[in-house]
């Protein structure tokens, strides 16, 4: 094929990906969407367009002093990208916007004085492909890190494709800069493959965002498990929707109470029998306790296949990762024992390990997530409200 065709080609998966792209913009927001999910996908999405239009072999090369800070700076993005994405926990702070003007201000400097002092510009541009190469090699690890946990499957079948995609196209423009390869520059006979990684990528991103989205769920699957409608259950990152499906076709046990609140809907299959025994599994014999619990474990043990033990945990109880979940009892366990006038005595850090945690570290941070204050703040309030209410009043002990 000549090198007009192949340009041609080059330039088409660019405008469609470039497309995709500002249509998951515009469904963005559309949907009006104000989370920080949502604000590091926009942006992502306006870097892939960005990134697709100034690679391209019909660029000017002039603007390149211009536009390669801004190249240089969407790993940054991509790695905030991923670390929301992947992780429920994660916050954006202040630094983290500030990595990103970092990169941006390190990629001016490189091409601001490329004329100047070329072997300065050389230099610092390795430096700069290394930030590039350690900003990708991180947002891997962030996908490794928690994939197993991950509970919604959507999530977990795309996560993969998309992430190893930009990792291989962030990898090969880094280290095409760091064997002086043009791969990523405007023009290169090379952009081919990136151009075509671009279109695969948006595709997949579109798919995640366009699919239609799984039902929410709230505390009234809860209630189906445990036969208790009226328990509250407090879980930090439950899904705030009041609307719960369930399977007509399932056989419920009469023992199981079904909250008002609960719709039924036959487009989510959400197993009543299956809620229950895992909530019996968990409540009474009290599985969380084990160290090191996976999901696995936790599906042999239930004896159903592991995916369906996750779409249960997922769309009946509306946790997106395995940790989340086995908090919710690991937490109200230690909220116990920390509130125990007879257990006064006995250290923070053992009353975590008997909860189920390995260590204190995330025990601290899981405790302060879910009731806003640390274990140890929490036991001093507790105790004080016991011995304020023993203390004699006029000479009469209070119950």
């Amino acid at each position: 094929m000549s090198v007009s065709g192949l340009t041609a080609i080059d330039l088409g998966f660019r405008g469609a990906a470039s497309g995709v792209f500002l249509l998951i913009v515009l469904v963005a927001l559309q949907r009006r969407a104000a989370n920080q999910n949502s604000f590091l996908g926009i942006a992502m999405c306006a870097g892939g367009m960005f990134y697709a239009i100034v690679t391209a072999p019909s660029f000017p090369k002039a603007s390149w002093w211009w536009t390669m800070p801004i190249v240089s700076s969407l790993p940054a993005l991509f790695w905030l990208w991923a670390r929301a994405a992947f992780d429920d926990d994660f916050i954006l702070r202040r630094w983290h916007g500030g990595l990103w003007l970092a990169v941006v201000a390190l990629g001016f400097a490189v091409s601001l004085s490329l004329p100047q002092w070329p072997a300065l510009a050389r230099g610092g541009g390795k430096v700069l492909s290394l930030v590039v190469l350690g900003l990708a090699l991180a947002a891997a690890i962030q996908t490794v890190k928690t994939w197993r946990v991950d509970l919604v499957m959507r999530r977990r079948r795309l996560r993969l494709a998309v992430l190893a995609i930009n990792v291989v196209t962030i990898g090969l423009v880094a280290v095409a800069a760091l064997s002086d390869i043009p791969v990523g520059v405007p023009g290169a006979s090379g952009s081919l493959p990136t151009a075509l990684s671009m279109f695969v990528m948006a595709t997949l991103a579109a798919l995640g965002v366009l699919s239609p989205p799984v039902a929410a769920v709230s505390d009234a699957t809860a209630a189906i498990a445990s036969g208790e409608a009226g328990r509250p259950a407090r879980v930090a990152d439950r899904a705030a929707a009041e609307r719960v499906a369930v399977d007509p076709q399932v056989v419920v046990d009469p023992r199981v109470v079904i909250d008002p609140r609960v719709v039924i809907d036959p487009g989510v299959a959400v197993d009543p029998i299956l809620l229950r025994r895992l909530d019996h599994l968990m409540t009474v014999e009290r599985a969380y306790r084990q160290e090191g619990l996976a999901i696995g474990a936790l599906a042999a043990r239930l004896d159903v296949p592991e995916h369906r033990l996750r779409r249960a945990i997922n769309e009946g109880l509306g946790y997106r990762n395995f940790n989340a979940f086995l908090n919710r009892y690991r937490i109200e366990d230690a909220r116990l024992a920390l509130s125990d006038a007879t257990q006064r005595e006995v250290p923070v850090l053992t009353i975590a390990m008997d909860s189920g945690f390995q260590s204190i570290g995330p025990f601290n941070r899981a405790f302060k997530a879910e009731t806003g204050v640390t274990p140890t703040e929490f036991r001093r309030e507790a105790l004080n409200r016991l011995d304020t209410d023993c203390v004699p009043r006029g000479g009469i002990a209070t119950a």
